[in-house]
């Protein structure tokens, strides 16, 4: 039992509410979660189908999207499959060492997605600044070991997540008042001095994010300056264009992270429904609308997509 403490018990488990507030209406809100999921699903499948079959996608930009739409289905995967089994079939409860998993998936993926899109403010950035020398620094070999380095990364950084609240005593309370498992929630559930749990996620927290947003701020300060040197609008209106897309993934990504990460160290005001629907959306918004932004702006994926549809394609 939970209660005896021994956290190492295969038996030991929690009990995820969902979304408290929406108790009457969870059952009609899984369904647009269901949408986007699927959404999610299929649209990081067919990105990752174009670029695998078409050769001439085998460049920088599309081996760090792929990267990303294969980070998108993890994370994704990762959380709503059991959420929906909670609000449509009431299955609350979850195992001890799956919460762990899911801790682990959650923070570790969201780690690489920052990481990649990192990545590709780099490849935005010698695209334009050093057009002619981009194949040239950025080959294949050092875009794998770019991807290696994000996920690596991501793997070291989160592992002592898990394993300090594996050694840790919990209460008897192990209701966790949302649909998913994540750190600082289950943290909240401990019996003992988390103060250094607490420290390390702070320290995580701006050591990546912090690191890559300034990598990404640095990176788009450099292409703005070289953008705005172009002679002709038409030339500059087409640079700012190869960056809408990826402007447009961060948003969405760092916002709702951002706003759920405050919020749960500092928004103790903010109504537990905001908070939570706001949790749901920054683990699925991203991985829904990372395949769209791309399908539609990408011109090489989006004919694809339009042959496919046509019964053109390959």
């Amino acid at each position: 039992m939970l209660a005896s403490r021994n956290s190492s018990s295969h038996s030991t488990f929690f009990i995820l509410l969902g979304i408290p507030g929406l108790e009457n209406y969870q059952f009609w809100v899984a369904f647009p979660f269901c949408v986007m999921y699927i959404v999610a699903v299929t649209g990081n499948i067919i990105i990752l189908h174009i670029i695998r079959i078409d050769h001439t996608l085998h460049e920088p930009m599309y081996l760090f999207l792929a990267m990303l739409a294969t980070t998108d289905l993890i994370l994704s995967s990762s959380t709503q499959p059991k959420m929906l089994a909670i609000l449509w079939f009431h299955d609350h409860k979850i195992e001890y060492h799956a919460c762990l998993i899911q801790v682990f998936f959650i923070h570790a993926f969201s780690s690489v997605e920052s990481g990649v899109l990192m990545a590709m403010a780099l490849d935005r950035y010698v695209a334009i600044c050093f057009p002619l020398r981009h194949s040239s620094i950025l080959t294949t070999s050092v875009v794998i070991k770019l991807g290696v380095a994000v996920m690596v990364r991501g793997l070291l950084w989160v592992s002592p997540f898990c394993f300090m609240i594996s050694r840790m005593p919990f209460c008897p309370n192990k209701v966790i008042p949302q649909s998913y498992c994540e750190h600082m929630a289950v943290l909240k559930l401990v019996c003992a001095d988390t103060r250094v749990n607490r420290g390390y996620g702070l320290f995580v927290a701006f050591s990546v994010v912090g690191f890559d947003i300034i990598v990404i701020s640095v990176s788009y300060v450099m292409i703005l300056r070289a953008v705005l040197r172009l002679p002709s609008g038409e030339a500059r209106l087409k640079a700012f264009g190869t960056c809408a897309s990826h402007i447009g993934v961060i948003l969405t990504l760092y916002i709702p992270a951002l706003f759920t990460f405050l919020t749960h160290r500092f928004g103790h005001h903010v109504p537990r429904v905001v908070h939570i629907m706001f949790a749901n959306v920054y683990l699925l918004v991203p991985p829904m609308l990372n395949p769209i932004i791309y399908g539609v702006r990408t011109k090489q994926i989006r004919d694809r997509v339009i042959q496919g549809c046509c019964g053109k394609g390959s």
